[in-house]
């Protein structure tokens, strides 16, 4: 038994009577009664514990822990558990990290517990600040909706952002524990001058949630600079970029609302949980970053000491913040701002979506619009659509003076090129920068040219950057594809992963794959791509081969090796293929052999394609293997899908019928693994309509909608559209029908552009296949 609480944002009203709003503060005593064989933890410390009996003479333990400091309803917090925990000092602070019994005798917390105190360090260094309470605790919850939970003095998390084998000497585990770890701590620090200074920390101070985007964005942004204070190894911007930034471009193209809400727009469109959003995440801290880039940091943090005492015991919005930052500015003459920090920041934060900017050189002139979707219509009107713009750039390879964009377009000579072939301009360097660029046909053959010759006078954040942009301004309608696939040609020579992996994720979208080899498109990406990804793949094959230890710091290879090395084998390297086979066949042979957990997912695939019903049945045998971690189930529910053999996917799904075999979401995963496949779709379709009184008993509307998802892709004809509306319709309730054919004229219009747009890829590469 375990009970655990989880106030945010308006639970606490279902705990205790309460005016549950952040704005309300007040000072808390709990007293908890409970099993003695339990021990209880709050958000102070325990300052009694007595015993006292019921009316049935039984025994029980009453704790009572000492008077909170002054904090919002939904930071109280409780755990009642049979926990152990581990424990150090840090400057006073008692800090201990409670988990099962077991993983804390067998060191999964000590990562945890080694990391926690120096980023405790780092943030009240930097926020020149110091934390007001006596202990934290950090709780290991077998199961937690969130990540993370940041209550004052007593953390939660669930157990995989805290634990990690004491044998993994891997990067990207501690990373990820570092990260969540970090970001919780932001919040602590943060929650310092909710008691001191009363500020942004676990928006304790705001008014309300529609600023709620000061207190995780900020936490977030802090989140990154504590992970790589303890982890050196990490590569700060890279790591910002390819998990923060360029994730949420991508969404917030689509999404209609701004950073920073008013409370009526909230109350009207949106629930409070659903602000706990992407948006609110990793834009919030996008726009800290580019905040404290153009100030430069060491003014953005004495901005946010000087605030926090300012506002100390009183109540504060992103204005306060923002009349702040400006103070600051004013009081020096090295930053030189074109408006006020308002006007600046309520650009970004009041209005939806981010620009676009578009470079003309032959003029130096820079538009700027708000990035949409032009095969959609027009944009929302929402803000005039204007931004107060920095950018960073350089020319020729030389970092160059920030330049400010502050009206819709706007002439910079120093911009004009000349007809050198050798002249070229670069914009957001480092993407600095909460924007996308388009640049003239004349800069892009000019970056091409250059990325063909000297890859690395570009900064390798600029080329993940230049290639990310280029792609989605294709999909957008800005530039046709052959513009994006120019800037491929040099890829021979590109050593990053990063860059790399969204270069595979634009091209070969995982979704995609069976799609796409149907096509002749195949043969010719394979050729292409092949011949640009031989040495990339052979430098790190060369680690899998002879020693994938020396990995161990390269956290890139841990996150993205994977999806090179399906890459690889999907468009059918024999290396790679035979690889695949060598490591499942030593895995047969030693079931204790471990495959590398960087390709995992990849040879247990192959091993089973290019294997026979042998290599089929020993995934099965070890799928049921009952200590078989969940990580390792998954791998194998999915490898087992990837047989070649029609008869052995067809008795992988009968397999998948049965309740004692599987669990219900397992049936559910096994179909839609199928029906990606490329010889497995017809199958899983066929199995679907035959058994469907069974399957509807068990999943009906989720497991429909999944595999419909999946079938979809393959919808181009309106026979096949029919085929399908025929088995809705002796299957389906009417509102269901319509909603599903809706579904369905959706897919088939999305591959009908999907197939022009491949006639445009086949015939670019026609011409630049060597």
């Amino acid at each position: 038994m375990l009970i655990a609480s989880q106030m945010q944002p308006t639970y606490a009203r279902r705990v205790y009577p309460c005016f549950d709003e952040p704005a309300m503060k007040a000072t808390f005593n709990i007293r908890i009664i409970h099993d003695p064989s339990y021990v209880s933890l709050s958000n102070m410390p325990a300052i009694d514990v007595s015993e006292v009996k019921d009316e049935n003479g039984s025994l029980w333990t009453v704790t009572t822990f000492n008077t909170s400091l002054k904090m919002s309803t939904y930071l109280t917090a409780f755990v009642i558990c049979d926990f152990d925990y581990v424990t150090r000092t840090e400057r006073g602070n008692e800090i201990r990290i409670w988990a099962r019994k077991e993983a804390v005798k067998n060191g999964y917390v000590d990562y945890a517990l080694n990391i926690t105190g120096p980023i405790f360090s780092f943030l009240e260094d930097v926020l020149n600040v110091s934390y007001p309470l006596p202990k934290t605790d950090l709780v290991a919850l077998p199961d937690f909706g969130a990540g993370g939970m940041e209550n004052w003095g007593l953390m939660i998390f669930q157990e995989a952002s805290l634990m990690n084998l004491p044998s993994d000497e891997f990067t990207s585990r501690k990373a990820m524990i570092a990260l969540i770890v970090s970001h919780e701590l932001g919040h602590q620090a943060c929650d310092i001058f909710s008691f001191r200074f009363k500020w942004f920390g676990n928006l304790v101070t705001m008014n309300w949630w529609n600023d709620l985007w000061l207190n995780e964005g900020l936490a977030s942004y802090f989140e990154y600079l504590g992970a790589t204070f303890v982890e050196p190894k990490l590569s700060l911007d890279k790591i910002f970029y390819a998990h923060v930034v360029q994730p949420i471009l991508r969404e917030d193209s689509e999404i209609i609302r701004s950073l920073s809400e008013s409370e009526d727009k909230i109350k009207e469109s949106f629930s409070v949980m659903s602000l706990f959003d992407n948006i609110t995440y990793s834009k919030g801290a996008s726009i800290t970053w580019m905040l404290s880039g153009f100030l430069t940091e060491k003014l953005f943090f004495r901005a946010l000491t000087s605030y926090l005492k300012e506002f100390s015991f009183s109540n504060a919005n992103q204005d306060d913040l923002w009349t702040h930052i400006q103070m600051v500015v004013d009081a020096q003459d090295e930053v030189q701002l074109p408006a006020s920090i308002k006007q600046i920041m309520d650009s970004w934060t009041c209005q939806n979506g981010f620009p676009v900017l578009t470079l003309n050189l032959t003029t130096g002139t820079i538009r700027q619009e708000q990035f949409f979707n032009k095969k959609n219509g027009k944009s929302s009107d929402s803000y005039n659509n204007t931004w107060i713009i920095p950018i960073s750039w350089m020319r020729n390879g030389s970092s160059q003076p920030l330049k400010w964009l502050d009206k819709s377009s706007k002439v910079f000579p120093e911009m004009q090129v000349s007809e050198s072939e050798y002249d070229w301009i670069l914009l957001n360097v480092n993407l600095s920068g909460y924007y996308r660029v388009n640049y003239d046909q004349l800069n892009l053959k000019r970056l091409a040219r250059l990325l063909e010759n000297d890859p690395k006078a570009i900064p390798a954040v600029s080329r993940f950057q230049l290639i990310d942009d280029v792609f989605a301004l294709t999909d957008f309608g800005y530039v046709p594809i052959e513009t994006a696939l120019e800037l491929t040609k040099y890829l021979a020579k590109e050593d990053e992963l990063f860059i790399w992996n969204v270069v595979l994720l634009n091209l070969i979208p995982e979704n995609l794959e069976s799609t796409l080899k149907n096509y002749e498109v195949y043969p010719l990406l394979k050729k292409y791509l092949l011949k640009r990804m031989l040495p990339i793949y052979h430098y790190y094959a060369g680690f899998i081969h002879q020693n994938v230890d020396a990995l161990e710091d390269d956290y890139f290879a841990q996150v993205y090796l994977e999806k090179l090395f399906a890459t690889a084998c999907w468009l059918g390297l024999q290396d790679c293929l035979d690889l695949s086979s060598e490591l499942y066949a030593k895995w047969m042979d030693n079931p204790e052999y471990k495959i590398p957990f960087l390709i995992r997912k990849t040879v247990c695939c192959y091993g089973v394609e290019v294997g026979s019903d042998k290599e089929w049945n020993f995934a099965w045998k070890m799928y049921n293997h009952t200590d078989s971690i969940e990580e390792d189930e998954d791998i194998l529910l999915y490898a087992m899908s990837c047989a070649n053999e029609p008869w052995l996917l067809y008795r992988y799904l009968q397999y998948g019928l049965s309740d004692t075999l599987f669990s219900s979401n397992c049936t559910s995963a096994i179909i839609s693994h199928v029906a990606t496949k490329d010889i497995g779709h017809h199958i899983a379709w066929e199995f679907v309509t035959e058994n469907w009184p069974l399957l509807s008993q068990a999943y009906r509307q989720e497991l429909l909608h999944d595999v419909l998802k999946v079938m979809g892709r393959f919808v181009k004809t309106d026979v096949q559209i029919q085929e399908l509306q025929v088995f809705y319709n002796a299957t389906l309730e009417e509102d269901e029908r319509e909603a599903i054919t809706l579904l369905l004229e959706s897919a088939k219009l999305e591959n009908i552009e999907r197939r022009k747009l491949l006639i445009k890829v086949a015939s670019w590469l026609e011409k630049n296949v060597d």
